[in-house]
């Protein structure tokens, strides 16, 4: 029986998982165990991630690509495994597609300026939606600003998804860019990513995809599905903070100038000018954060040991039952569409409490949730509130940390709602 069958036959275990977190199994203050709910902002990393880390950094440490002895090697090696198994893990067709970078904000910045900046012109167009984080939003606005182009934006319907029966309203012969989120981060809505990239290359345009929410709850294929440019973090993969992902298709990757300059980056550096040595290197100036990288390829391990599917499958699940017992909650507004079509997120507003009061109280009862706008003003004027409250679900997320929530919701009720207005 093959590795994949076993893992879909086997029951998940998500207590058994939850154990590979340490910080998920510590007691806190009161005999309280924390319930995170909060992975859409940051996941947490299993012991696995933890223990490489440590061995690179008490074992074999040293800067990469500068030297060949010993400990050089080895880390040389480390971080051409981590491309290696990071390109496998989507699919590519080489690991030279995957460049390392500081994050996804970064990645989508370099995608910004090193590609748009070569290739969009005065009146053409980039297309991308409302309900962006600001780091897939933010740089095309400044890149339009500054080559004169104009941004554009596919409707929305009013559940929060593309409306695809439009697209064609917004999407034309000068479309240069479309620049859109795998899914959601408040929404949890799970976009059309096969469709738009078919779409906007019969127009030639180049497809960027914002894949920090997407690329750790969803299989990501981008052979099957051929968008141009990957943007991600590490740290929402269950890897460590600092390092991030750009898969580029290799053509892309070519026409791509660099933005940061340096060392590892050059091919021939003469006193007047330099040329650029190939991708990756080409993108990643100076010393890399080599650790964390080598540290991701851990992580991209530990994923695949107990299966993204599977995973999914499980969040999915605990996403249903949980948006059903909070529907039933008075006053109770969650938004977005409903669950088939949308990612392990539940964002929400109970009339009377206010999120940032209702956050407060949940973390006395050591139930930790996001508040705010998420880094989404455009699409939280667009839903008429300056905030929401926010669950994200991750791996290690069990039934009874749905309970603990809903038991600190109803502890929030008895404290707030008497002396709040909606």
């Amino acid at each position: 029986m093959s590795e994949v069958r076993a893992q879909d036959q086997a029951a998940y275990d998500a207590h058994a998982v939850r154990a590979e977190f340490p910080v998920l199994m510590q007691s806190l203050e009161k005999g309280l165990r924390p319930v995170y709910l909060d992975s859409g902002a940051s996941a947490q990393k299993p012991r696995a991630v933890i223990a490489k880390e440590r061995e690179v950094e008490e074992q074999y440490f040293a800067n990469a690509y500068r030297g060949r002895y010993s400990f050089g090697a080895r880390i040389d090696d480390e971080l051409e495994g981590a491309r290696t198994k990071i390109a496998e893990f989507l699919n590519a067709a080489s690991s030279s597609q995957i460049v390392f970078t500081p994050g996804a904000t970064a990645g989508l910045n370099m995608v910004a300026f090193g590609w748009g900046r070569r290739f969009v012109q005065a009146g053409d167009e980039i297309l991308t939606t409302l309900m962006e984080h600001h780091a897939n939003l933010v740089p095309w606005q400044q890149l339009a600003r500054e080559r004169q182009a104009i941004l554009r934006f596919i409707p929305l319907t009013s559940d929060g998804r593309l409306d695809s029966e439009r697209l064609g309203e917004v999407l034309n012969e000068r479309t240069k860019i479309v620049a859109v989120c795998g899914m959601s981060n408040v929404l949890g809505t799970v976009n059309p990513i096969a469709e738009l990239v078919r779409r906007a290359h019969q127009f030639g345009a180049c497809v960027v995809v914002d894949g920090a929410q997407s690329v750790p709850h969803l299989t990501t294929d981008v052979q099957q599905t051929p968008m141009d440019f990957l943007c991600f973090s590490g740290h929402k993969l269950y890897g460590p903070t600092g390092v991030g992902v750009i898969y580029g298709r290799s053509e892309r990757l070519e026409e791509m100038d660099p933005i940061l300059f340096g060392g590892h980056m050059i091919e021939r550096v003469w006193p007047d000018h330099s040329t650029w040595a190939a991708p990756p290197a080409r993108f990643e100036a100076g010393t890399l954060p080599i650790v964390q990288a080598i540290a991701l390829g851990a992580a991209i391990d530990w994923i695949r040991q107990h299966g993204l599917d599977r995973i999914h499958r499980h969040e999915q699940s605990l996403l249903r039952d949980l948006t059903t017992r909070m529907q039933s909650l008075p006053g109770m507004t969650i938004y977005g569409p409903d669950t088939p079509h949308k990612g392990a997120i539940v964002s929400f507003r109970i009339a009377g409490l206010h999120p940032e009061d209702l956050a407060a109280m949940l973390d006395r009862r050591a139930v930790f949730t996001r508040h705010g706008h998420h880094c989404t003003m455009p699409l939280h004027d667009l839903l008429g509130v300056s905030a929401t409250t926010r669950v994200s679900l991750g791996a290690y997320n069990t039934t009874e940390d749905l309970d603990a929530l809903l038991e600190a919701v109803q502890f929030a009720f008895q404290k707030l709602r008497p002396t709040q207005r909606a």
